[in-house]
């Protein structure tokens, strides 16, 4: 699936929640929505730990 897919999934997924779960639902589902990207991300090489940190291999 593209990134446009996965957007409009979790956009979709984010408004049933909000619609149906209330105001602490959403912020849940969206901060566990986030932290998945991020894990996803770096499983997939595309988000650099190291680089994020600002901490380098030299000492």
């Amino acid at each position: 699936m593209s990134g446009t897919h996965w957007g409009l999934l979790v956009g979709l997924v984010l408004g049933v929640v909000a619609a149906f779960g209330g105001f602490g639902a959403f912020l849940l589902v969206a901060v566990l929505a986030a932290v998945g990207l991020v894990i996803g991300r770096i499983l997939d090489g595309r988000l650099d730990l190291q680089a994020v940190l600002g901490r380098t291999g030299r000492r």
